[in-house]
């Protein structure tokens, strides 16, 4: 099974590849406003048990990001629980993408 957490650098691998994971922000729509990824499928936290199970895959890989990775590591959990075993969260979210990928993405 793939590890709950994955890194912006490993992430940042895996955007390079065909069929790369889909991107969950499950920020709010004023931080996804504020900074955000592109390609990226905004489902704010408070919506993603109405919405995950007709909008994502199960069988896809799925990458959940959020600030600084606790809502997405707790949504990445809730995920797995409900049978989307591919769900990983990038460990420490946005602002860690912009502090070691790209420092064009603003911080907040």
């Amino acid at each position: 099974m793939l590890e709950l957490e994955i890194t912006p650098e490993a992430f940042s691998q895996q955007r390079q590849q065909p069929n790369p994971p889909l991107l969950l922000d499950v920020r709010e729509s004023w931080e996804y406003q504020t900074a955000s990824l592109p390609s990226s499928l905004l489902m704010p936290m408070g919506e993603v048990a109405s919405r995950a199970h007709t909008e994502l895959d199960p069988d896809a890989p799925i990458v959940v990001m959020c600030h600084h990775g606790a809502r997405s590591l707790n949504v990445a959990i809730w995920l797995r629980d409900q049978g989307f075993t591919q769900a990983q969260s990038l460990s420490g979210g946005i602002d860690a993408w912009s502090r070691t990928i790209d420092p064009a993405v603003p911080r907040y």
